[in-house]
């Protein structure tokens, strides 16, 4: 699921900064998310899924392509 959270983000056409200042992060924090160097805990992984959840619904395409070899 890392790769495609950037995915998922820039196909909705938002910044990482854009989703750490929603989630109350800061936007290295939410590069460190997407790359999987760092996992969300607690309230912020929760808001964080459902945020990825619903964006993947929004974009199917992006998690077909992110599944991909």
């Amino acid at each position: 699921m890392t790769n495609a959270r950037g995915a998922l983000r820039r196909a909705a056409g938002l910044t990482q900064a854009q989703v750490a200042a929603a989630l109350g992060v800061g936007r290295v924090q939410v590069a460190r998310w997407e790359t999987g160097f760092n996992e969300p805990s607690g309230v912020r992984r929760r808001t964080y899924s459902q945020l990825l959840q619903r964006l993947a619904r929004q974009h199917p395409d992006v998690m077909t392509l992110a599944a991909e070899p």
